[in-house]
């Protein structure tokens, strides 16, 4: 087996969990239209159904990108709450719920141990001596 084969399992091996991912985010998005169509006592054709969670996904994976665009602008590998709120910024209504969900979590967010502290310098210490002797007249 060469490298060349090797790449071509990954590839198989990545198209296939994408597969997953798709076929199972479909069936929870026709799960959930099905449940609210069911609520509201109307039926909802299958290939209707379908389009939608077709859609959803489509929309779901745009969403990714974006926000892994916002992520990389701002120069951090990692996305974070305040992509998710930016990606919303066309919505208002889904933008102030994500704030206030962010808000939320916040809060509930035990406060770090750990902060950054400055890290003084002989020369800063040298700045701060000869600040603290002078005075000003006002």
């Amino acid at each position: 087996m060469d490298v060349s084969d090797l790449q071509e399992d990954l590839m198989v091996e990545e198209d296939s969990m994408d597969d997953l991912i798709r076929d199972r985010f479909r069936l929870s998005a026709i799960s959930i239209a099905e449940a609210e169509a069911k609520k509201s006592g109307m039926e909802i054709a299958g290939p209707v159904v379908a389009c939608v969670a077709d859609l959803a996904f489509k929309y779901a994976e745009n969403v990714a990108k974006d926000l892994e665009l916002f992520a990389h602008h701002a120069g951090r590998k990692v996305v974070n709450m305040d992509d998710v709120v930016l990606s919303a910024h066309r919505n208002d209504n889904l933008a102030a719920s994500l704030r206030s969900l962010c808000n939320e979590l916040k809060a509930k967010e035990p406060q770090s141990e750990r902060k950054r502290k400055k890290v003084t310098t002989k020369k800063d210490d040298k700045a701060s001596s000869s600040n603290a002797g002078r005075t000003t007249d006002l």
